[in-house]
């Protein structure tokens, strides 16, 4: 399986407790779906079983199945989860997975090449592309939202931005 084949649905967040549960973020449409792939792997090869799932103030408490302590559960904070690409559904015409767009070509309302999306970031109020830029040593983060993309494909992702959004200090308003 190479990488390309793997999704990542959540990351491990940290310790709960004594008995070895985890604080579970999902990445997934449907948070608590992150339960219902069966198992999880690593980036390491570990398989990860989600027993039991519960919602905590802002993601959620798992149990692990053969994790049953503390000290092996604060081992795994930083372990992100994947599933295969092949579990998961299939979409309809009007969606897309962002994952599929890592690599794919982004570009203004003129139809300017502006650089190539190379990741997906996520920090609560998001997700937001991660674009090298043409010409720049620093990548840009692009809110990915109907105010911004006109149209995405896996050819190909046009963007409506401000006039000097690409300028450097000028995002504060945004």
């Amino acid at each position: 399986m190479t990488p390309r084949d793997l999704i990542s649905v959540g990351v491990i967040i940290g310790a709960h407790g004594i008995r070895g549960e985890v604080k579970l973020k999902s990445f997934t449409a449907d948070p608590r779906a992150v339960a219902s792939y069966g198992p999880l792997l690593s980036a390491t090869g570990e398989m990860f079983e989600i027993t039991k799932l519960k919602p905590a103030t802002t993601d959620f408490i798992a149990t692990l199945k053969n994790v049953t302590d503390r000290n092996r559960s604060e081992t795994l904070k930083g372990t992100e989860l994947f599933i295969s690409r092949a579990q998961l559904p299939k979409t309809s015409d009007d969606e897309i997975y962002i994952h599929d767009l890592t690599g794919t070509s982004v570009y203004g309302a003129n139809n300017t090449l502006l650089g190539v999306i190379v990741g997906f970031e996520n920090f609560g109020a998001g997700d937001l592309m991660d674009v090298k830029v043409e010409g720049r040593a620093e990548t840009v983060l692009i809110p990915y939202t109907k105010k911004f993309i006109v149209s995405a494909t896996v050819e190909k992702v046009i963007v409506d931005l401000p006039e000097d959004y690409l300028e450097e200090g000028k995002r504060d308003d945004i």
